[in-house]
């Protein structure tokens, strides 16, 4: 089994409400979904209104197709455009 975790660290300009933030955040996250089938979620600065943090996981059986499906995702958050993306981390493991 192969497990491909990553982040993503967002910088969200001129929003000024945790209700902007949310609505942004919640875009990437069902877009992600809905294209890739991935676990995703906000997983931290939760309270910072122009910084998001998002996590996501996949497993499968292939570490190529795994690779290729985070590089994929992380793209995708790219190409929306709703935020700048700061940092990025991505780890896979063979369990």
């Amino acid at each position: 089994m192969v497990v491909g975790i990553g982040t993503v660290v967002l910088r969200l300009h001129g929003n000024s409400s945790l209700k902007g933030k949310r609505k942004v955040v919640k875009t990437i996250v069902k877009r992600l979904q809905n294209n890739f089938n991935v676990s995703v979620a906000e997983v931290g600065a939760n309270n910072s209104l122009g910084r998001a943090e998002i996590g996501l996981a996949l497993i499968g059986n292939d570490r190529r197709v795994i690779n290729s499906k985070l590089d994929k995702v992380m793209n995708l958050v790219e190409d929306m455009q709703l935020a700048e993306i700061i940092d990025t981390d991505m780890e896979i493991m063979n369990l």
